[in-house]
C-alpha cells in the first residue's frame, strides 16, 4: 500500500504489533512507570489497629462530660504511647494515656482529646473540653481492609500506587517486562556526539531523541546502532536482532535517492512490506514492514525518514499507540488538545501537516525559527504538534490568529 491516510497506518501498525504479556518481578522502588502484572489484594487491615490522628490524650468520652475551662475534668495518667509504640493496658474509668499522633490507641478509649484542650499534665491532666464518643479516633482498616483489591491488573504505577504498594508491605511487584526497542539510524554523514565533526558531516541527533523519548515513555531501548548506507549491512543487521526485538525502528534510507536503502534491505531478508508513504507532513516516505525471524516471530519495522521533525512527529503519530497496545499502558497513548491560534502559520498547508506548537491558555503559539522539516531546534519547548486533518482535501492554505483547531498533546 502507498499514500494511505494516518489512521490507516496506525491500524495497520497495531495490527502487527504484539502484545507482551511476559512478566517479572521488580523491587518496588524500581517499579514506577510499570504496569501491573496481576490484581493487588490486601492480606491485612491498615492501619492494622486503632490509632490516634491527634497529638494529645486518649480516654473515655463519658469521662469529659461538661467539661470546659471553668470547669475542667481531671483524669490520671497511666502512661505515654508515642508512635510505633503498642500497650496492653486497658483504660478504666477516671485513667487516660498521653497519645501521641499514629500511636495505637489502648482498649477502654473511645476518644481522644487535643493536648492543646488540656493543660498538659504529666501524672494527671486536666481537660477543658468535652469531645463524643468515637471523636478523634482512627479504625483499623480505614485506610484499607484485609481482602479489598487495592490495585488492578493493567495499573500505571505511579507515586500514589507505589506508595499503597509499600502500606501493603510490598517489596516486590509483578509487572510486565518493558517492551525490547531496537534502534537503528542510517547515514554516511553522521557522526556520534563528542566525536570531532568532519566537514560535510552532522551529529547523529535521531538516535539521541528516539532513545530519549523512549525513555520518557518508560521503555529503555533494548539495542541501539548507526549503522552504514549499505542495504546488505543493514539486512544482516535487522536479521541478528530480531530474535531478542519485540519492534525495530529504523531512520533515514526511505525515500528514492540512491542512498535510501531501507527498501532493499527489506527485500534481502524477505520482509513483508505493509506500506509506504503516509498522508502526512513531515513524515511521509515512512516504510512499515514485517520480518518473520527464525524462531517464527514476526517482528514489526517500523522505518522513518531522517529529517529530525519528520522523525520527532512519526514518534508521535505512529509509534507511541503501537507501545501503548504493547506495554498495555493507556497512559502513554495519544491524546488531544483543542484551541485557537494565537499566530498567523502562514507557510501554505495542503494535505496534512502537523505544526510545532505551545498550547497555553487554550491558544497555540508557534515557536520563532523555520518549520523546516530538517529544523528541530524550534520545536524545543513546545508541547504539542497542530493537526490540520480537517484540511487535508482542501486547496493550500495558511492558518489565521483565531482559527480552531486541535493538536496532539506530547
Amino acid at each position: 500500500m502507498e499514500g494511505i491516510s494516518v489512521e490507516q497506518a496506525m491500524e495497520q501498525i497495531l495490527q502487527y504489533t504484539p502484545v507482551i504479556n511476559e512478566t517479572e518481578e521488580v523491587e518496588l522502588n524500581k517499579a514506577g512507570g510499570r504496569i501491573l502484572a496481576q490484581d493487588m489484594v490486601a492480606e491485612f487491615n491498615n492501619p492494622p489497629f486503632d490509632r490516634s490522628p491527634v497529638d494529645g490524650y486518649a480516654c473515655k468520652a463519658e469521662d469529659l462530660a461538661g467539661a470546659s475551662s471553668e470547669h475542667p475534668v481531671k483524669l490520671k495518667v497511666m502512661e505515654e504511647i508515642d508512635a510505633g509504640q503498642y500497650s496492653e493496658r486497658v483504660v478504666e474509668s477516671g485513667q487516660a494515656v498521653r497519645i501521641m499522633t499514629g500511636a495505637a490507641i489502648p482498649k477502654g478509649c473511645d476518644c481522644c482529646i487535643f493536648q492543646e484542650d488540656t493543660d498538659y499534665g504529666e501524672e494527671t491532666v486536666e481537660i477543658y473540653r468535652e469531645v463524643k464518643q468515637w471523636d478523634n479516633y482512627c479504625f483499623a482498616g480505614e485506610d484499607f481492609k484485609k481482602g479489598t483489591t487495592l490495585l488492578k491488573k493493567g495499573t500505571h504505577i505511579g507515586y500514589v500506587e507505589a506508595a499503597v504498594l509499600a502500606g501493603m508491605g510490598a517489596a516486590k511487584v509483578p509487572v510486565y517486562r518493558r517492551p525490547k526497542v531496537v534502534l537503528l539510524t542510517t547515514g554516511d554523514e553522521v557522526v556520534e556526539p563528542g566525536n570531532p565533526l568532519p566537514a560535510g558531516k552532522i551529529y547523529n541527533s535521531n538516535m539521541t531523541m528516539l532513545s530519549a523519548r523512549m525513555m520518557e515513555l518508560g521503555i529503555e531501548p533494548f539495542y541501539m546502532e548507526a549503522v552504514k548506507d549499505n542495504p546488505q549491512v543493514m539486512a544482516e543487521k535487522i536479521k541478528e536482532i530480531a530474535e531478542q526485538a519485540d519492534m525495530i525502528i529504523t531512520t533515514g534510507g526511505v525515500s528514492v535517492g540512491k542512498k535510501d536503502i531501507m527498501h532493499e534491505s527489506i527485500r534481502l531478508i524477505d520482509a513483508e512490506r505493509i506500506f509506504w508513504r503516509v498522508n502526512m507532513k513531515p513524515g511521509m516516505p515512512t516504510l512499515f514492514s514485517v520480518y518473520k525471524n527464525a524462531s517464527g516471530g514476526k517482528v514489526p519495522v517500523i522505518s522513518l525518514s531522517g529529517n529530525p521533525f519528520g522523525v520527532a512527529v512519526t514518534i508521535e503519530l505512529l509509534i507511541r499507540p503501537a507501545l501503548e497496545k504493547m506495554m498495555q499502558n493507556p497512559a502513554i497513548g495519544l491524546k488531544e488538545v483543542t484551541g485557537v491560534m494565537a499566530d498567523d502559520f502562514v507557510k501554505g498547508i495542503k494535505g496534512r501537516r502537523l505544526i510545532r506548537a505551545y498550547w497555553e491558555n487554550g491558544r497555540f503559539h508557534l515557536p520563532n525559527g523555520l518549520h523546516s522539516n530538517g529544523v528541530l531546534s524550534s520545536m524545543a519547548g513546545c508541547n504539542c504538534l497542530i493537526d490540520t486533518k480537517t484540511m487535508e482535501d482542501k486547496e493550500s492554505k495558511s492558518l489565521k490568529t483565531g482559527d480552531k483547531v486541535s493538536a496532539v498533546w506530547l
